[in-house]
């Protein structure tokens, strides 16, 4: 056996590196795929002052679908600025395979001057005054709010989770932070932030197709400028990146459904917490499970320790009734298995420290703007949201993994609402499989 690493080996030297693209390294591993001639004699043929004939050259002679060979393009990185929280979070559900960071909301721009036009997002013209008065009237009370508990919790110490030995600078943050992070349920949806991704061109030609999919025209926008800019990185991987039916059928249907579950349940009033899950450890006759839970766990020296079969075999479906969008945000980022919302408003949630009757007139125009949306059949209701309003949330993944989120979600600096939901749906799971209780440290989310 050999193994050769290509950045390292000649011809390639550190001069000739900046020549290969990415598609020129993705041709070469798909050729190599259908030779015995070793890496070497592929890399002695390729024209390095002529990259783009070598590539045509060897996806003619391999003969591959651009998909399977997308994926060895290595990881190319896009960022994107100014976009709304919704397409952000929209681009996460999508690229299921990405590494990638948002700006968070503890250090972007909160007041109207942060949001697209209506016109941009497909707000309909006649409601844009109303929706624009809408948003200035939420960011304010984000900010009254952010005030009056950033002052609350200098006066009242105790209310923060300070750690004993914390020096002056981490309290004051920490200070903050509890502000921050409990008046964030104002903030709208339509908020611009940036978000950086990093994924295959085989995966990126995915994330497009289906942003070109999509009723919202921010979507369509950012799966065009997205497009310009993998064509200077991969241009033959990325011409199939364009709307298709299937896509935009199954994302009209879901709209459909989006809009009559909306209609139907949606309210301003706190939605109480309940939770879902489902642990099936079924496994084929002909080769059943012979580890015992505890062994795929006792192991580990941390949630970041290696599980046995256990519980990379068991499959686990796990869900909100009430997941806040300000939460949703980060758990739609858990990269394994299949997440689904269809991103409506059965209810509001604010922290015990801010009252509902304090902000119900807000909460009821903000209701109503909503619905005024989704009987119109408005793909832009999504942006009449803030980051308090409740949907349904549900993920399905193996345990190893629902394992990791709930030690991560409740261990040392989650933010507090997480750790509740996360230590919700354990509860759940250890009824399903009550021998994983003692192997999964379950954290108390300090200090905030």
């Amino acid at each position: 056996m050999k193994v050769t690493g290509l950045a390292l080996v000649p011809p390639l030297t550190a001069a000739d590196l900046p020549k290969v693209t990415p598609e020129l390294l993705a041709s070469v591993l798909a050729r190599y795929s259908r030779s015995n001639e070793g890496i070497h004699a592929i890399l002695d043929k390729v024209d390095l002052a002529n990259p783009d004939a070598s590539i045509d050259r060897i996806l003619k002679f391999v003969d591959y679908g651009h998909a399977s060979i997308g994926g060895l393009t290595g990881g190319l990185a896009i960022a994107l600025d100014d976009v709304s929280m919704w397409l952000a979070y929209k681009i996460f559900e999508i690229a299921q395979m990405a590494d990638g960071q948002e700006s968070s909301t503890r250090y972007i721009t909160m007041d109207a001057a942060n949001l697209p036009t209506p016109a941009e997002i497909g707000v309909p013209e006649d409601l844009a005054p109303r929706w624009q008065a809408l948003m200035a009237k939420s960011f304010a009370a984000y900010n009254a709010e952010y005030s009056r508990l950033d002052a609350l919790g200098v006066a009242e110490p105790d209310r923060v989770r300070i750690p004993a030995d914390a020096k002056p600078a981490v309290v004051t943050r920490i200070r903050k932070n509890y502000a921050l992070d409990r008046a964030r349920y104002f903030i709208p949806l339509a908020t611009r932030t940036n978000l950086g991704l990093v994924q295959t061109s085989r995966m990126w030609a995915t994330t497009v197709k289906q942003l070109d999919s999509l009723p919202q025209p921010e979507a369509r926008a950012a799966a065009k400028l997205i497009r310009e800019e993998l064509v200077k990185m991969s241009p033959r991987l990325t011409r199939h990146s364009i709307a298709e039916k299937s896509y935009q059928e199954q994302a009209a249907q879901e709209l459909a459904v989006s809009l009559r579950m909306g209609l139907a349940r949606l309210s301003t009033a706190p939605l109480a917490d309940e939770v879902w899950v489902h642990a099936d450890r079924s496994t084929p006759p002909f080769l059943s499970e012979e580890q015992t839970v505890p062994e795929a766990l006792r192991h580990r020296a941390n949630r970041y320790g290696y599980q046995g079969t256990a519980t990379r075999r068991m499959r686990v479906s796990f869900a909100w009734n009430n997941m806040a969008i300000a939460e949703l945000r980060d758990l739609n980022r858990h990269r394994t298995g299949h997440r689904y919302t269809p991103l409506i408003q059965v209810g509001f949630y604010l922290p015990p420290e801010i009252t509902h009757a304090a902000h119900q007139s807000l909460l009821d125009e903000q209701a109503a703007l909503t619905r005024e949306l989704m009987q119109r059949g408005s793909p832009a209701y999504v942006y009449s949201l803030l980051l308090g309003a409740q949907t349904p949330f549900e993920h399905s993944t193996h345990a190893d993994k629902f394992i990791y989120e709930a030690e991560l979600r409740t261990g040392m600096g989650a933010h507090y609402r997480y750790a509740e939901h996360l230590s919700a749906v354990l509860r759940a799971f250890f009824v399903q499989v009550p021998e994983a209780r003692q192997w999964v440290v379950e954290g108390t989310a300090e200090p905030e």
